[in-house]
């Protein structure tokens, strides 16, 4: 039987605070480009499996908090740049308390064993190759014993660069790593996993996102 993937809930637009201008928020609600933003999101949140708590690096607005929220106890966050106190504040208000934290993949802040799923949506082509192993091998300290780690990276096609050169977006100035070197480097720390790839949606069959999933 095919698994079905959650759809994104999403607050208003209006709603969402805590983010610069450079997140790329506003394209969920775009009526085309919206749609393969969501679809890579709910793509991500299909493979988790739910539990006590789950760590989503680089959570930007918190997108995914609804939808966590319906799978987990407790959503902790870890993100460079957003504003952990607007956020809070905000799913607080709609009865969903989160744990957030500035910080790097690479040095998190908390526990050995002590997630059971780490997710990361279009975090990981951003950090360099010869980090992406040390990210890993931080991913992995942090899980429970089989906990999982699912990650979405998009997978540069000629396509994709001219897509987002429409929108006046130089990807190869923010994407320092592809979708095989974050490959290799989640193989190489983790015993098992599987790879998916998700295709355009406008009848062409191209591979342009794919998504990760392994267990510690």
């Amino acid at each position: 039987m095919m698994k079905r993937n959650p759809k994104l809930k999403l607050l208003p637009l209006n709603r969402y605070v805590g983010v610069n201008a450079a997140d790329p928020l506003r394209f969920y609600f775009y009526p085309i480009l919206g749609f393969f933003y969501r679809h890579r999101v709910e793509l991500c949140l299909g493979e988790l499996g739910g539990g006590e708590r789950v760590l989503e690096v680089g959570f930007g607005s918190g997108l995914s908090f609804l939808n966590l929220h319906d799978r987990y106890q407790e959503i902790w966050g870890l993100d460079l740049t957003a504003s952990t106190a607007e956020i809070t504040e905000l799913f607080r208000g709609e009865g969903i308390e989160t744990h957030l934290q500035n910080g790097s993949v690479e040095s998190m802040p908390y526990p050995d064993n002590y997630f059971d799923s780490v997710l990361l949506i279009s975090i990981l082509e951003h950090i360099k190759p010869e980090e992406q192993v040390p990210a890993f091998r931080e991913v992995a300290r942090v899980l429970k014993p089989r906990g999982q780690v699912v990650y979405g990276v998009p997978m540069e096609r000629r396509l994709m660069v001219f897509l987002f050169r429409l929108m006046g977006v130089d990807i190869r100035e923010h994407h320092f790593s592809t979708e095989k070197d974050v490959g290799d480097a989640a193989k190489q720390i983790f015993p098992s996993g599987t790879l998916r790839v998700m295709r355009a949606p406008i009848g062409i069959g191209v591979a342009v996102y794919q998504i990760g999933h392994f267990r510690k």
